[in-house]
């Protein structure tokens, strides 16, 4: 779908999984591709319990506030405001991205990759009750045998969303394994709609 009514993104701002860092072979893909075309500029960032070398991810409220100052930062370097940012991020960074958006984080949209809807063979605890206000263009890109999602449940929770959704599924699980540079073309193919 075309995010033809909403700002011309002037940055994209990625943030990793849970077990990972910024440095993540995808996150790196996806700047890497997006350096030539659409020669977007491009800040990947840790989350503040993996600069302090703990393994367990941040609470959503502190997450949130990092991204809200990681997503000021970025923008004023860019001369911007945040609603021209783009945020996203595999699995638990893209979670935290989308629920700063639905807190209130201005948002040009969402990058979500490997978003995780739910646990493994946990499919009632469900992680969607804030995309109701998810009033931004998002891109899902995932998997098409996630433990932590089917496409299928994917398109039925994302039907909720009220800004314009697109899906691509690639052949894999939750990570995706030897698709970077399928993401990195999804992500390219998606903001160059814009």
């Amino acid at each position: 779908m075309s995010a033809q009514s909403h700002p011309v993104p002037a940055g994209l701002l990625l943030t990793p999984g849970a077990g990972a860092d910024r440095d993540h072979h995808t996150l790196r893909a996806v700047a890497d591709r997006l350096a030539t075309a659409p020669a977007l500029p491009v800040a990947r960032i840790d989350f503040p319990y993996r600069a302090a070398g703990k393994r367990m991810p941040d609470r959503p409220p502190v997450a949130i506030a990092h991204l809200r100052e990681a997503a000021g930062r970025f923008a004023d370097e860019l001369g911007v405001s945040t609603d021209r940012i783009l945020l996203g991020g595999r699995s638990y960074g893209g979670r935290m991205c989308s629920m700063a958006v639905a807190d209130g984080l201005p948002a040009a949209g969402l990058v979500l990759l490997s978003y995780p809807l739910h646990p493994p063979g946990k499919p009632e605890k469900l992680r969607v009750d804030h995309f109701g206000h998810l009033d931004v263009p998002v891109l899902f890109v995932s998997g098409d045998r996630d433990p932590f999602g089917s496409p299928a449940e994917l398109a039925d929770h994302a039907a909720v969303i009220p800004g314009p959704v697109s899906r691509v599924t690639l052949p894999g699980a939750h990570d995706v394994r030897n698709q970077d540079d399928a993401v990195a073309a999804a992500v390219a193919e998606w903001i160059t709609a814009f």
